[in-house]
């Protein structure tokens, strides 16, 4: 009996192969079934048992099994799909993300309670009611009475300020507008800066009168000019400040006059204070202003009107950064100071102190303080991270990335040149993979302690692979062979 050469008969059993590939694909599709396992073992083994007879084809030594022998018992461990059904994973990408707490994200941060640290250290504050919080992870560093329902008087404007700029991001108002005064705005009483009816100023202008002056007249113009009515715009603001967690906080009007019902606290003072801090870092070039004129121009000509800073600690303390302050016959006297030093941002919040010279002590008691304690440790997670592999994919790997930055404050003294951060990814990802869902997470820990972690996210889509995805695969490595 003749037999067939090696070569031939190699070529004879791929075109067989791909005759029954062929008809059992053409029935998956009539019927709309997935290709079976079986077939999708069979077209693997074939490819293996392709690569043994080549490979016999070219050796000379005796072998106890022969190609087809070598196709009938060879055993197939590592093709894709096996690969993906043998493998345990021990930390899903649904169970990291379940587990994930990101300590980094301002605007999360704002949203939800600031951690707290040690709020009853024992410091003089004369000020019936304190606080003071880091801005980047929004933790609380001491507190007094934090949640005693008071009047705001003129830090109300921090919100009104959180409008305007709200405005501006989105394209609603520019700075070189121009803003008419009605008569309505004009007739504010308390710290103005005496705007007429019909008189214009800039957006920009107007800015720099609420931050540095407090211009009532000037918030009540910004309030109809970007809403149309000061009740809109008040509407919009307790609309904000609910998004920010505001709970102890109703207001009544844009500007902070003493009013029924027009209520804050000292922590929803330091809230709105952080995200507006945080989110438009530019009202730091109002809220430094110490003096600066701006031009009154009405039917009865031009004039100038000096700003000077309602804010003292611009002048007096070393790295204040702003940001408002606030008096009335019953609000008494209020603050909340910002400051910077070596990257670390402080909001000092000062409520109902009997006096301007004890408004800004305490405020100045905290800061000194707060700087000495904390110790600021931020890790931008810009180093890059490795693909991870997909399991069931229509592609092979996704790229993954860090979701936020991540900050942590120490308040004990602790070295935080020690922290350490683990990455926690499985190691398969599991398809469906949609963009921006977490893989895993970034874990931080402080000597031993685990201090708070970031998700790592998905920077593409990834969808679960189908039996024609199967059939391109195996075919192209046939085509290859």
């Amino acid at each position: 009996m003749k037999f067939l050469p090696i070569s031939i008969s190699r070529y004879i059993r791929r075109i067989l192969c791909f005759v029954l590939l062929v008809h059992i694909m053409f029935g998956a599709l009539i019927s709309d079934v997935p290709l079976t396992a079986s077939a999708k073992t069979l077209c693997a083994a074939e490819v293996q048992n392709s690569q043994t007879a080549e490979s016999a084809a070219t050796d000379t030594t005796p072998k106890s099994a022969t190609p087809d022998g070598a196709a009938d018992t060879t055993t197939n461990n590592a093709t894709s799909d096996g690969a993906a059904d043998t493998t345990t994973n021990n930390a899903t990408p649904d169970g990291a993300a379940d587990t994930t707490t990101n300590n980094a994200s301002p605007d999360g941060a704002a949203d939800t309670a600031p951690n707290s640290a040690s709020p009853t250290a024992d410091l003089s504050i004369s000020a019936p009611s304190a606080l003071l919080m880091e801005a980047s992870t929004g933790t609380v560093i001491y507190e007094k009475n934090a949640h005693e329902i008071l009047r705001p008087a003129s830090i109300t404007k921090i919100m009104t300020l959180i409008l305007i700029f709200d405005a501006l991001a989105k394209g609603q108002i520019q700075l070189e507008d121009t803003v008419t005064v009605s008569e309505y705005a004009a007739s504010m009483g308390g710290s103005q800066v005496f705007l007429e009816a019909g008189e214009t100023q800039t957006v920009d202008t107007m800015i720099k009168c609420i931050s540095v002056a407090s211009a009532n007249d000037a918030c009540v113009a910004m309030a109809e000019h970007i809403f149309g009515s000061e009740s809109e715009f008040v509407r919009q603001m307790n609309e904000r400040a609910k998004g920010l967690g505001m709970n102890d906080t109703s207001f009544v009007n844009c500007c902070g006059l003493d009013t029924d019902g027009h209520l804050t606290s000292a922590y929803d003072v330091a809230l709105m204070s952080r995200e507006l801090t945080r989110r438009y870092p530019q009202i730091h070039n109002y809220s430094t202003i110490w003096m600066e004129n701006i031009t009154h121009v009405t039917a009865r000509g031009s004039s100038e009107f000096g700003l000077t800073n309602t804010n003292k600690l611009i002048r007096q303390y070393e790295y204040a950064t702003g940001l408002k302050t606030g008096s009335t016959s019953l609000a008494k006297y209020c603050v909340s100071a910002t400051a910077v030093k070596d990257g670390m941002e402080l909001i000092a919040v000062i409520m109902a102190a009997p006096d301007y010279k004890v408004r800004f002590a305490d405020a100045t008691t905290l800061l000194t303080y707060g700087f000495g304690k904390c110790r600021i440790y931020t890790d931008e997670n810009t180093d890059a991270l490795p693909d991870l592999q997909v399991k069931k994919g229509k592609q092979e790997t996704v790229s993954l990335a860090y979701g936020t930055p991540f900050s942590y404050i120490s308040t004990d003294g602790s070295d935080v040149t020690a922290i350490e951060k683990e990455i926690q990814l499985p190691e398969y990802a599991k398809t469906p993979c949609k963009k921006g869902d977490s893989a895993g997470k970034a874990v931080y820990s402080l000597n031993g302690k685990e201090i708070g972690s970031v998700d790592i996210v998905y920077l593409e889509s990834v969808d679960t692979a189908d039996y024609r995805d199967y059939f391109l695969k195996i075919l192209s490595r046939y085509v290859r062979l």
